[in-house]
C-alpha cells in the first residue's frame, strides 16, 4: 500500500476542527434562533434532522466509510456511497437534496452487512458502524420530529477484525504497531508490537531498521499503525512505499512511552509491568500504540488480551520477503495458498493449529534445544500410532476455542460461540485424560497436556446442558436454550407456538370468507403481521364490505397488504409472550458468558496447548506417512542431507502415480581447519531439476528447524541463521525495474548480507544481460561467497565456464544433473552427481516447448557454428589468465616493449587525421601495423 493510500487517524482535536468546520451544515440547536449576522437559509439549503444527525457523526469519523443503521438496512450517502457502489457493485441512488444538490446513497442488509464488510476491508477502506442507541418509541416521546439516537460503536479495520466470517481460520489477524527509539541522527531501533484481536495474542520486540522489513514478512500483518512522525519521515518514505499492508497513521498525542507504560498498567490492572517482563522504552511505546489503537477502534468492549510476551524474533531464522516468495513457505508466487509448502504439510484437524503451524514456519528457530524439544514431541507420536490417531480423532472436534472466547469477551459473540467453547472444554478433558495415560511424555507435550487439565470441568457440562441443538447465529434470534431447561420460558414457547396455530386458523378463515384462495398472513419488523393480497382483490377490499374489517396498509407492484382488528390483537400477544420469552433467553446467555469469562485465562491456555498438540499430531502424521525423518541439528557448520527430496513437487508427483528421483547434498566445510561452508557449482540441462534441488535443500533447513522432521532419509544441518534465495525471474516495473535489475537487487542483498552460518540458493545469476557481462558477475559472486560470506552456497548456472573454479577455490565442488540421450532426444533422469556439464541441451528443450521444427533446425546449425569458434578459441582458458580474487598487479613492461610503444607514439602523433584521405588512412593504419 503506497503513503497516499494510508487512512490517518484523526486526533481528538483533528475530530473538533472538522466538526466546526461543517457547522454551516448543521442546524442551531434546539429553541435556538439563527445568528441574526447569518442570512437565512432556503428550503433548498435547509438540513433535515436526520441528514444533520449524519453529518455530525460523519464529522466525528472523516476517516471511514460510515455504516449508519436506518432499520433493516445500513446507509452510506454522499462520497461514502460513490466509494462503497463502486467497491461493492450495488446501485448508486438519490435521496433529497443537500444545500442544492442531489445526496448520493447507497445501502446493504444488516443481515449481510459482514460480506460487504469483508469486500470493503479487503479493498483497504476502514468502516465507522453507527447504530441506533435508543428505542424509537423513546425518540417520539421528544417530538414527532425527533430522531432516534446513533453512535458509532466499533470501528472496522483489517487488522480489528473478529467476525467468524471475516477471517481466515488458519491465518493470523495481526495488527502491529511500530514505534521508534533515536540512537543518533542516522541510526534508531525500532519497537514493534504484534496483537491479533480475535484471539487474545499480544508480543513484543525490538529490532534495527534493516531488519523491519524482515520481520514484517515473517508478522504477515493485517494493518500496521504507527505515530505520523515515523510515517512522514523522509527516510522512511521508500519503506512504506514497497509495505502491502494498509498503513495507519497515528497523531502523536498520547504516544511516548510514558503514557503507554501507564495506559498498559492500567489495561491489565497491575502496579508495574516487571511481572510480564524487561521491555526496552520502544517496545512499551510501540505496545501502548496498539493497545491505544484497539480501545479507539471497539469504543470500550475489552477484548480479552494476554499479557505482552517478547517475541521470539531475535532467536528465528532472518529469511527476507524475496526469499519467502521464491521458496514459497506459505503461499505460491500467484498468492494462492494451495500448492505452497505450508499446504503440503499442514494435517491439522483445527483452525488454532493450522495457525500455530503457519507461525511455525514463518520463523523456523536457531535456539537447538528448543528445536530438539519440538523434535522430542513428534518422535513419541510418530512412535505411538495408536495414540496419535486417538488425539487426532478427538481434535477433530475441536472449533475455534480462542476466537469464540474473543468474540463473547467483545460482546459480540453469539449462540454458537458458547457452543463452541463447550465443544473444545470438552474435547481438551478428553485429550489431557489420553496423555495422561502415556505415563512419562516428552517436555512439550507434558506441558500441554498440563494446560489443558488446567479447566473448570463443570463449565463445559453446563454449557452443554443449556443450549440447544440447533442454535441460530445471533442471539436476539432466540430458541437457543435447551426445551426443559427452564419452565417458564417453556410456557412461553408454547404460547408462541399456540398462537401460530391461531394465524394459521385465521388465514384459513380469511380466504374462505373473502373466496381469495392466494390470502396469506405475513410478518416484518415494519409492518408487524399483515394480510396479503392480489392488487385485484386488494381493489375489492378497500371496498364495502371488507372495508370495514381490512385497513389498508401498503400497496406493492402486484400485491396489497391490509390490516384488521383481530390480527392487531392476536399480534400484541404473540409479541408480548416472544419478548418475554426472548428476555429470558438474553438473561441466561448473559450468565452463560460471565461463568465462561471468568475462566477466560485457563481457556486461551487451554486453546494455545491444543492448537500445539494439533501442530505435533499433524507433523507426526505426516513425518509416518511420508516417510520423513529426524534430523540432527547442533551448532557446527555441518549441511548433510542424504536422500533429500522436494516435498511439494514430491506430493504433486504422487498424486500422478510418479516417482520423485531423491538426492543427496553435502555443504559442510571440506575439513576441520577449513574457514567457511562450501558452495556447490550445479550445472545441466534445463528442466533437470537443478531449481528443484536448491529449492529442497533450502526446505529442508527450514522445516527442521521449525520442529518437523523432514523430508530425507537422513540430515545432519548446523544451525542456519539467515536464509536467502535468488530463484526465478520476475520484474518490478511499478518501481521502475526490469527483470535484471530485481536479480542484481537481491544479489545484492545477499552478498552484503550473508555471514558464515546463512545459507544462500542462487540460480542463474547473470543471465539477463550480454553473456561476457552476466559470466563475469557470476565469477566475481562466486568468488565473494567463498572469500567474504564463506557461508554455504549451492550456485546452479549454466555457464560450464565457471566450473573451472573448483580446481582453483578451496571450498568449491561441482555436481551436475544427470541426462542421457536416446534417438535424438534428451532423457532427464534428475540425478544430482558430482561433476560438471558439458553442455546445457537448450535447443531440445525448445523442441520439447513446441518451436517450429525449422527454427530448431536452424538453431542446431548456429549451435555447430558457435561451438566450432568456441574449440578454436575457448573462452574457458581464461579462467587460467585471470587474478583469484584480486586487482590485476602491475608487472614491470620488458625494455624492448616500451620501445615498441614509444615508436607507435611517434608515430599516431605526426598523423594529421584532419587532413587525411581515405587511401592515406588506411596506409598509415598498415605502417602502424608494422610498429606494433
Amino acid at each position: 500500500m503506497t503513503p497516499r493510500s494510508a487512512q490517518r487517524f484523526p486526533s481528538l482535536g483533528q475530530i473538533v476542527s472538522v466538526r466546526h468546520a461543517m457547522q454551516d451544515v448543521l442546524p442551531p440547536p434546539s429553541g435556538q434562533n439563527p445568528p441574526s449576522a447569518v442570512a437565512p437559509r432556503d428550503d433548498a439549503a435547509r438540513v433535515t434532522p436526520m441528514m444533520a444527525q449524519y453529518v455530525e457523526i460523519k464529522a466525528a469519523n472523516p476517516d471511514c466509510l460510515l455504516f449508519y443503521r436506518m432499520g433493516d438496512f445500513y446507509e452510506l450517502f454522499f462520497s461514502d456511497a460513490e466509494i462503497a457502489s463502486r467497491t461493492l457493485g450495488i446501485v448508486l441512488t438519490k435521496r433529497g437534496k443537500h444545500q442544492g444538490h442531489d445526496i448520493a446513497m447507497c445501502g446493504v442488509p444488516v443481515e449481510r452487512a459482514d460480506d460487504y464488510l469483508q469486500r470493503l476491508i479487503a479493498a483497504g477502506h476502514r468502516v465507522a458502524v453507527c447504530e441506533q442507541v435508543e428505542d424509537p418509541a423513546e425518540a417520539k416521546k421528544r417530538g414527532p420530529k425527533s430522531v432516534v439516537r446513533r453512535d458509532v460503536v466499533r470501528l472496522v479495520t483489517p487488522g480489528t477484525i473478529t467476525e467468524e466470517r471475516l477471517l481466515e481460520p488458519g491465518r493470523a489477524s495481526l495488527l502491529v504497531a511500530v514505534a521508534r527509539r533515536k540512537l543518533s541522527d542516522d541510526g534508531a531501533l525500532y519497537g514493534l508490537a504484534a496483537i491479533d484481536i480475535s484471539t487474545g495474542r499480544f508480543s513484543v520486540m525490538e529490532t534495527p531498521q534493516e531488519r523491519l522489513a524482515i520481520e514484517f514478512a515473517r508478522l504477515e500483518p493485517r494493518e500496521i499503525v504507527c505515530p505520523d512522525a515515523i510515517y512522514d519521515d523522509p527516510a522512511m518514505k521508500a519503506f512504506w512505499h514497497e509495505v502491502n499492508v494498509p498503513v495507519t497513521p497515528l497523531a502523536r498525542e498520547g504516544l511516548d512511552a510514558a503514557s503507554a507504560e501507564r495506559r498498559l498498567k492500567e489495561f491489565f490492572g497491575v502496579a508495574t509491568l516487571d511481572a510480564f517482563g524487561a521491555f526496552t522504552r520502544a517496545e512499551i511505546a510501540a505496545a501502548g500504540a496498539a493497545l491505544a489503537y484497539v480501545e479507539r477502534t471497539q469504543f470500550g468492549a475489552r477484548p480479552p488480551l494476554s499479557p505482552p510476551v517478547r517475541d521470539a524474533g531475535a532467536g528465528t531464522m532472518l529469511i527476507d520477503a524475496a526469499t519467502r516468495t521464491n521458496l514459497e513457505l506459505t503461499r505460491t508466487l500467484s498468492g494462492e495458498r494451495t500448492g505452497s509448502l505450508l499446504a503440503t504439510i499442514d494435517r491439522t484437524a483445527t483452525p488454532g493449529g493450522a495457525r500455530l503451524l503457519a507461525e511455525r514456519l514463518a520463523g523456523p528457530l536457531t535456539d537447538t534445544a528448543a528445536i530438539a524439544n519440538r523434535h522430542d514431541a513428534i518422535a513419541a507420536l510418530v512412535a505411538d500410532s495408536a495414540l496419535r490417531e486417538d488425539l487426532q480423532r478427538a481434535l477433530a472436534r475441536v472449533p475455534d476455542v480462542a476466537r469464540a472466547l474473543a468474540r463473547l469477551s467483545l460482546d459480540r459473540g453469539g449462540p454458537r460461540d458458547l457452543a463452541a467453547l463447550g465443544a473444545g472444554l470438552t474435547a481438551a478433558r478428553e485429550i489431557a485424560a489420553l496423555l495422561a495415560r502415556q505415563g512419562t511424555l516428552p517436555q512439550d507435550l507434558a506441558s500441554a497436556a498440563s494446560a489443558l487439565g488446567a479447566t473448570d470441568p463443570a463449565l463445559p457440562t453446563r454449557l452443554t446442558d443449556t443450549l440447544a441443538e440447533d442454535l441460530p447465529l445471533n442471539r436476539r434470534d432466540g430458541r437457543f436454550v435447551r426445551e426443559g431447561f427452564d419452565a417458564a420460558l417453556d410456557e412461553l414457547r408454547l404460547l408462541q407456538v399456540d398462537s401460530r396455530k391461531v394465524i394459521a386458523q385465521l388465514q384459513a378463515r380469511y380466504s374462505a370468507e373473502t373466496g381469495c384462495r392466494t390470502l396469506r398472513i405475513k410478518h416484518n419488523s415494519m409492518l408487524g403481521y399483515f394480510v396479503e393480497v392480489p392488487q385485484a382483490v386488494g381493489e375489492d377490499f378497500l371496498k364495502e364490505p371488507w372495508r370495514a374489517t381490512f385497513v389498508h396498509r401498503q400497496t406493492m407492484s402486484d400485491a396489497m397488504r391490509f390490516s384488521s382488528i383481530e390480527l392487531g390483537e392476536l399480534e400484541a400477544k404473540i409479541a408480548s409472550a416472544a419478548d418475554r420469552a426472548l428476555k429470558l433467553e438474553l438473561g441466561v446467555f448473559a450468565a452463560l458468558c460471565e461463568a465462561v469469562l471468568a475462566q477466560a485465562e485457563p481457556i486461551k491456555a487451554a486453546a494455545a496447548a491444543l492448537a500445539e498438540i494439533d501442530v505435533f499430531a499433524g507433523l507426526a502424521e505426516l513425518a509416518s506417512r511420508e516417510g520423513w525423518s529426524r534430523p540432527v541439528i547442533d551448532d557446527s557448520a555441518a549441511f548433510i542431507i542424504t536422500g533429500g527430496r522436494h516435498p511439494v513437487v514430491e506430493a504433486a508427483l504422487k498424486r500422478d502415480g510418479k516417482p520423485f528421483v531423491a538426492n543427496d547434498s553435502e555443504l559442510s566445510p571440506p575439513g576441520e581447519s577449513s574457514n567457511g561452508g562450501r558452495i556447490c557449482l550445479i550445472t545441466g540441462p534445463n528442466m533437470a531439476g537443478k531449481s528443484t534441488f536448491l529449492r529442497q535443500n533450502a526446505l529442508i533447513a527450514v522445516l527442521a528447524q521449525m520442529g518437523s522432521f523432514v523430508p530425507a532419509a537422513s540430515a545432519h544441518l548446523g544451525i542456519v541463521d539467515r536464509l536467502f534465495s535468488r530463484v526465478g525471474a520476475a520484474d518490478d516495473l511499478a518501481r521502475g525495474r526490469s527483470t535484471f535489475m530485481v536479480e542484481m537487487v537481491e544479489t545484492a542483498a545477499i552478498l552484503n548480507q550473508a555471514g558464515p552460518r546463512a545459507l544462500v540458493i542462487l540460480d542463474e545469476i547473470g543471465r539477463g544481460t550480454a553473456t561476457f557481462d552476466g559470466l563475469s558477475i557470476a565469477w566475481a559472486a562466486i568468488e565473494h561467497l567463498h572469500e567474504v560470506n564463506r557461508c554455504r552456497s549451492l550456485f546452479a548456472t549454466h555457464y560450464h565456464e565457471l566450473t573451472a573454479l573448483g580446481d582453483r577455490l578451496e571450498r568449491v565442488s561441482n555436481a551436475t544433473v544427470r541426462v542421457t540421450e536416446w534417438n535424438g532426444e534428451v532423457i532427464f533422469l534428475h540425478e544430482v552427481v558430482a561433476g560438471a556439464a558439458d553442455r546445457s541441451y537448450g535447443i531440445q528443450v525448445a523442441k520439447l516447448a513446441g518451436l517450429p521444427l525449422a527454427v530448431v533446425e536452424r538453431a542446431r546449425a548456429i549451435l555447430s557454428e558457435l561451438e566450432k569458434t568456441e574449440r578454436e578459441k575457448p573462452v574457458a582458458s581464461l579462467v587460467d589468465d585471470l587474478p583469484l580474487f584480486a586487482a590485476p598487479v602491475r608487472r614491470a613492461a620488458p625494455v624492448a616493449a616500451i620501445a615498441a610503444v614509444d615508436a607507435l607514439r611517434e608515430a599516431l602523433n605526426e598523423l594529421d587525421l584532419d587532413e587525411m584521405t581515405p587511401r592515406a588512412a588506411l596506409e598509415a593504419l598498415y605502417r602502424l601495423k608494422g610498429l606494433g
